[in-house]
């Protein structure tokens, strides 16, 4: 006689089954390790920008944590923001600074102290 079902399969229990990420789970971490892939990318990209103009300038990186989803760029002797991507958008690339205009807006902060 023949027996439909699971027969040779073990059954998980719900702890095993919690431990399994989702067909959607694993969609979600690939999309935030590509958004901070993009946003490691353009931070390096204006990093450079910033010490061909001023090559004794020294560039940090999220010295604290930053916010989710977000590009700003801050003039820490004195807190002055250079530039800030929170309120543009969507598309997402106008998140982002062209690196020239960060230059500019570090040119003229510079000039103003």
């Amino acid at each position: 006689t023949c027996y439909p079902g699971r027969r040779g399969t073990k059954r998980k229990t719900a702890a095993e089954e919690e431990e399994t990420p989702t067909v959607e789970e694993k969609k979600t971490r690939e999309d935030e390790q590509k958004g901070q892939e993009v946003y490691g990318r353009n931070a390096e990209e204006v990093r450079s920008a910033l010490l061909a103009a001023r090559p004794g300038l020294t560039v940090v990186l999220n010295p604290e944590k930053p916010r989710r989803n977000s590009f700003e760029i801050t003039l820490m002797d004195g807190e002055m923001s250079l530039w800030t991507g929170i309120k543009k958008g969507p598309p997402r690339k106008l998140k982002f600074p062209q690196p020239d205009s960060v230059v500019t807006a570090l040119q003229e902060a510079l000039k103003a102290e």
